[in-house]
């Protein structure tokens, strides 16, 4: 019986200081390649561009919405595979083949009537400089170029295309102070 359980306690710690950083966070801006994906490309025989998406950072992105956070896409590049992975998690606040990712954010900031204040971002590449030093928390993955990791607030353990934007998407929740009870429903 579920009822003989010992309460389910998270496992995950924050620095406070992070924390703090991420309660005001209404709207995450994502890149995708080096991000989202592991930032290989890989190309089909007929010239198709294939990406590989990592099904936790999936569920990040799905928890982030159920705690009203919303996720955001902004990327240089654009493929069916992207947008097909996008609509499947319901994120429709995208932006494609745009190398100039600050106006791109900034229109997405005034659809939702938020400020870089309440913005973070994730990127790992020059292009998404812009956005992250604007950002009240810029995340990177590990494996971001070295100018990217120098703006960070955050760098995640997890490697990009597994598991770096569950880990965004995990401290944004606990910021949020619903990470445990997330879980909690979800160990039911």
């Amino acid at each position: 019986m579920s009822s003989d359980l010992p309460p389910l306690r998270p496992a995950l710690n924050f620095d406070p200081e992070l924390l703090l950083r991420a309660q005001p966070v209404r709207v995450v801006f994502f890149d995708v390649d080096g991000v989202l994906t592991d930032g290989g490309l890989y190309f089909s025989e007929g010239g198709e561009t294939l990406k590989r998406f990592h099904t936790l950072d999936g569920h990040g992105i799905k928890q982030l919405q159920r705690a009203g956070i919303t996720p955001a896409v902004v990327s240089g590049r654009d493929s069916l595979a992207l947008r097909t992975r996008l609509g499947a998690l319901g994120v429709t606040h995208t932006r494609f083949g745009t190398e100039d990712k600050r106006p791109a954010a900034e229109a997405i900031l005034a659809e939702l009537g938020l400020a870089w204040s309440q913005a973070a971002a994730m990127g790992d590449d020059w292009p998404d400089l812009p956005m992250l030093r604007r950002a009240a928390l810029a995340c990177v993955p590990p494996s971001a170029h070295p100018e990217v990791l120098a703006v960070a607030h955050h760098v995640t353990r997890a490697l990009p295309g597994a598991g770096a934007v569950r880990e965004l998407c995990d401290l944004l929740l606990a910021a949020q102070g619903v990470y445990a009870a997330q879980l909690a429903e979800a160990a039911r």
